[in-house]
This record gives C-alpha cells, structure tokens and sequence, in this order.
C-alpha cells in the first residue's frame, strides 16, 4: 500500500489553518474539476484526489489519526525505510489501540485492515474505512458554487435618493436596491444569489460592485458636498439671498453684505445622506463666484466709473 501525502497534494504546510485548506482545496477542485477538463483523462482521477486529501485534513479527527500515522511514517523513512518496508500492521494495532479507549473502529482485526479494498484510493480506504466503497463508488464531497460578480454604475443623483436595479445574474433578473448615501467602490453581497453548487453544496453570492460615475456640477466628499454658487455682484455686495438647486430641491441662501468670490458658506445637514443612518446626512458647501455684469450700458458703465471714483475719495479721506 502506497502512502498519500494528503498535504502536499493540496499543496499546504502541515500547519495550515482549516480556512487555508479549505481555499487550497476550492482552488485546486476549479481547476481538476471533471466538467471543465472533458479533454483531459487524468483530470478526475487528480479531483478524486484532491477531494480525498481535503476529506481527511478538513476532519479533525481523521486530520489526527493521518498526522500520526504521517509521523511514524516520516520517522521509519527518516532511518532509512522506504514504502516497502512500512510495517502498516504494528502502526495498525496501536492506532486501533487508541481508537478502541475513544470509540469503536471501522476494522475488527489487523487482517480486515489489509483485506478492505476496492475504490479509488486503497489507502484511504484502510485507514478510515468510509467514502470509498466498491459497492457505492467515489463521492464526490459537496461543493459550493462560484460567487457571481457584476459591476453597477449609479448616477451621484440615484447615489443621493437610493434606487434600484435589474441584475441578471445565474439565468434569472434580481432585484437590487441600494440605499441613500451608497458609496462608490462599495461592494454588496447577496447570499445564495450565485452559481448552482455541486453534490448538494451551497450556492455560491451574488457580489455587486458599486461605481458611482462622478456629476458635472457637484463634487462629493465622503458624505459632504461641493457645489459652486454663482452670485451676482450687488447681491455680493450689498447681500441678500440666492436660489441654488439641489439634489433635494431648491435651497434659498443668505449671503452676507461684502462676500468675496472664493468664499465658502456651510449648510448643515444638507449633504449626502449618510448610508444606514436614516435621517443624517452630511453637510453642503457652497464656494461664492461672483458673476461680473457684461455689456453694460453708457448710463451702467457711467454710474461704475462715479462709483469707482467715490471710493478713491473715500480712501484717500481714510
């Protein structure tokens, strides 16, 4: 009987955590799986393979019982031994030794142990005995179907109310809603919502990836937003109010007596609003541009220069 290095065939340490042999594992089972490599005569006898190695080492307890026997084995090469010359029928009774203090075992005598048979794998199945019968053939363990990703673009606008959308995804249209204040890069997982699994496993998510496309007009940072406010210079000058439209309508702002282009007014509470928390939101900042009067009139350009003139006299009596 060949000895099967159960971690060198998902290519893992010795130490590797459940979670590693688990990802070696699905990687390894993708790549061999019979369905995808029709062409290749060797693919399933390799899946076959992989799937027995990560039955033992996803296993506590076969996991145990192999790393044992992975030791006495390592030690009796270590002094020289090769596979030949294993004596499998001593590491034999003392595991079987051991099993009978925890609980029953599958072979009743040394002799069963080397009679047992038949399957893909002689080694697995005389050491733990299941899952590789000559009447009931290989079983494949289940496997977890592929996670589908889509990518979804939403206006700054549908980003600012919510909305929703239409995915196809897995031959069928879901429903996909996403909430006020979604960020762009965020990613949504929707459980189940994946690619079919295999032998009974689980389907795999739906994973969405958000990309909110940048506006012409308003700039947004994290939950706040920027937005030019053109105000015309006697407004500016002497105040009074501006009209801005919004993502939640039109928004009257004061504007004080004196205000210089490049000058930043804060409305709270009037920004983005801020994702799963309903009725906060962030805060919007309006940046002054003064428009400057064109194609001014003989009389408008007349009063300009009088004003013009009033305030140098006005400086040189300062």
């Amino acid at each position: 009987m060949e000895f099967k290095d159960y971690y060198k065939i998902l290519g893992v340490d010795k130490q590797a955590t459940a979670d590693e042999i688990k990802q070696a594992y699905r990687k390894l089972a993708r790549q061999y799986h019979p369905d995808s490599n029709k062409s290749d005569p060797n693919a399933e006898n390799k899946f076959k393979e992989i799937s027995e190695a990560y039955q033992v080492l996803s296993d506590p307890e076969k996991r145990r019982k192999y790393d044992n026997l992975n030791n006495s084995f390592n030690r009796h090469r270590q002094t020289g031994g090769s596979n030949d010359d294993f004596d499998w029928a001593s590491w034999f009774a003392e595991a079987q030794q051991s099993a009978g203090r925890r609980s029953r075992s599958t072979y009743q005598t040394v002799g069963d142990f080397f009679s047992s048979g038949g399957g893909l794998s002689d080694f697995f199945e005389r050491i733990f005995g299941s899952g590789f019968s000559s009447r009931q053939g290989f079983k494949y363990p289940p496997q977890r179907g592929e996670d589908i990703e889509v990518e979804v673009e939403l206006t700054l606008a549908e980003a600012f109310s919510g909305t929703t959308r239409q995915i196809q995804a897995n031959g069928k249209k879901i429903e996909v809603k996403f909430k006020p204040g979604i960020a762009d890069g965020q990613v949504m997982k929707i459980s189940g919502q994946g690619s079919d699994g295999n032998y009974g496993g689980q389907k795999g998510d739906l994973i969405v990836k958000v990309k909110v496309l940048p506006h012409n007009k308003v700039e947004r940072r994290g939950d706040d937003l920027y937005l030019d406010l053109p105000v015309d210079l006697f407004t500016a000058v002497l105040g009074g109010s501006a009209k801005i439209k919004t993502f939640s309508g039109m928004v009257k702002v004061t504007i004080p007596p004196g205000t210089s282009s490049g000058k930043i007014l804060k409305l709270k509470g009037l920004g983005m609003p801020k994702y799963n928390s309903e009725g906060n939101r962030g805060d919007l900042f309006l940046n002054v541009q003064i428009k400057v009067p064109k194609n001014l009139t003989d009389e408008e350009k007349s009063l300009f220069e009088k004003l013009q003139q009033l305030r140098k006299e006005n400086t040189v009596k300062v």
